[in-house]
Order: structure tokens, then sequence, then C-alpha cells
């Protein structure tokens, strides 16, 4: 059972990290900043959906362009 556990996480960890942890970490902090966007009420859905979406192209622009 309990190598039945570690390979269910190692799955998952290899299914959201992938090749480049730098995505994941991004998406996760865009995510988690408009997350804390819409917990405030403050800003509008759709300008947290469009500066969700902008953070997105950032991070994977920026993966790509910048070498390793």
């Amino acid at each position: 059972m309990r190598s039945f556990v570690i390979g269910f996480l190692r799955f998952w960890r290899d299914f959201v990290i992938g090749d480049d942890w730098r995505i994941a970490a991004g998406v996760t902090l865009v995510l988690g900043i408009g997350a804390i966007a819409v917990a405030s009420g403050n800003v509008s859905d759709t300008a947290v959906a469009l500066t969700v979406l902008a953070g997105f192209v950032a991070v994977v622009f920026a993966t790509i362009v910048r070498p390793r």
C-alpha cells in the first residue's frame, strides 16, 4: 500500500511540474494572486480573468524566451 501511495504522489508531481518547475511555480503564483483579488471583492470578475490570463501568457513567454 505504501508503494502505491508513493507512486501516486510521484505521478502527480511529474504531471503538475513536468519538465520545468518554473511554469508550475508561476502558474501557482498567478492563480494565488487571482484568488486573493477575487476574495477581496474590490475587483470585477472580468478584470481578474483578464489579469490571470495575462499572467499565464507572461509566465509561459518568460520560460520560453529565457535561456536555461
